[in-house]
Protein backbone atom coordinates (compact mmCIF):
# COMPACT_ATOMS: atom_id res chain seq x y z
CA UNK A 1 0.00 0.00 0.00
CA UNK A 2 1.26 3.48 -1.03
CA UNK A 3 2.04 6.11 2.01
CA UNK A 4 -1.00 8.21 2.72
CA UNK A 5 -1.54 11.15 5.30
CA UNK A 6 -3.31 10.94 8.05
CA UNK A 7 -5.81 14.21 5.99
CA UNK A 8 -6.24 11.95 2.99
CA UNK A 9 -7.32 9.15 5.21
CA UNK A 10 -9.22 10.19 7.83
CA UNK A 11 -9.06 10.30 11.79
CA UNK A 12 -10.35 6.03 11.53
CA UNK A 13 -9.85 3.87 9.24
CA UNK A 14 -11.46 0.09 9.59
CA UNK A 15 -9.06 -2.77 8.56
CA UNK A 16 -10.71 -5.93 7.64
CA UNK A 17 -11.45 -8.77 5.70
CA UNK A 18 -15.27 -6.95 4.77
CA UNK A 19 -16.37 -10.73 5.80
CA UNK A 20 -18.89 -11.18 8.32
CA UNK A 21 -19.40 -14.26 10.60
CA UNK A 22 -21.46 -15.24 13.07
CA UNK A 23 -20.16 -15.80 16.48
CA UNK A 24 -21.16 -19.38 16.70
CA UNK A 25 -18.44 -19.91 13.28
CA UNK A 26 -15.94 -17.74 15.33
CA UNK A 27 -15.83 -19.92 18.02
CA UNK A 28 -15.78 -22.80 16.03
CA UNK A 29 -13.37 -21.58 14.32
CA UNK A 30 -11.47 -20.94 17.59
CA UNK A 31 -11.77 -24.75 18.86
CA UNK A 32 -10.34 -26.09 16.00
CA UNK A 33 -7.11 -23.71 16.30
CA UNK A 34 -6.51 -25.22 19.87
CA UNK A 35 -7.79 -28.41 19.34
CA UNK A 36 -10.51 -27.65 22.16
CA UNK A 37 -12.32 -31.17 22.47
CA UNK A 38 -15.08 -29.98 24.34
CA UNK A 39 -18.34 -29.52 23.27
CA UNK A 40 -19.40 -25.93 22.92
CA UNK A 41 -22.61 -24.83 24.41
CA UNK A 42 -25.28 -21.96 24.17
CA UNK A 43 -27.74 -20.00 26.11
CA UNK A 44 -30.53 -19.09 24.07
CA UNK A 45 -32.44 -17.96 26.53
CA UNK A 46 -30.34 -14.44 26.66
CA UNK A 47 -30.19 -12.12 24.04
CA UNK A 48 -26.99 -12.72 21.85
CA UNK A 49 -26.00 -9.24 21.12
CA UNK A 50 -25.77 -7.05 17.85
CA UNK A 51 -27.03 -9.09 14.87
CA UNK A 52 -24.21 -8.05 12.64
CA UNK A 53 -20.30 -7.10 13.55
CA UNK A 54 -18.99 -6.08 10.22
CA UNK A 55 -16.70 -2.89 9.60
CA UNK A 56 -16.91 -0.97 7.03
CA UNK A 57 -13.51 -1.45 5.24
CA UNK A 58 -14.79 0.69 2.51
CA UNK A 59 -12.23 3.86 3.30
CA UNK A 60 -9.35 1.36 2.90
CA UNK A 61 -10.49 0.06 0.15
CA UNK A 62 -10.09 3.25 -1.78
CA UNK A 63 -6.98 3.29 -1.19
CA UNK A 64 -6.46 -0.24 -3.01
CA UNK A 65 -5.72 -2.26 0.43
CA UNK A 66 -6.44 -5.75 0.25
CA UNK A 67 -6.64 -7.94 3.47
CA UNK A 68 -3.87 -10.88 3.17
CA UNK A 69 -4.66 -12.78 5.56
CA UNK A 70 -7.95 -14.75 6.69
CA UNK A 71 -9.50 -13.91 9.66
CA UNK A 72 -9.10 -18.37 10.30
CA UNK A 73 -5.16 -17.61 9.70
CA UNK A 74 -4.88 -14.72 11.64
CA UNK A 75 -6.49 -16.40 14.55
CA UNK A 76 -4.19 -19.71 14.31
CA UNK A 77 -0.44 -17.75 13.64
CA UNK A 78 -1.65 -15.44 16.65
CA UNK A 79 -2.01 -18.64 18.70
CA UNK A 80 1.45 -20.04 17.42
CA UNK A 81 2.74 -16.94 18.72
CA UNK A 82 1.39 -17.18 22.03
CA UNK A 83 2.66 -20.54 22.61
CA UNK A 84 6.20 -19.75 20.90
CA UNK A 85 6.04 -22.28 17.35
Amino acid sequence: MQNHSAKEIGEFVNVGTGVDFQLKDLATIIQKIVNFEGVLQWDTSKPDGMPRKLLDISRIKVLAWQPKTTLKDGIKRMYDWYLGK
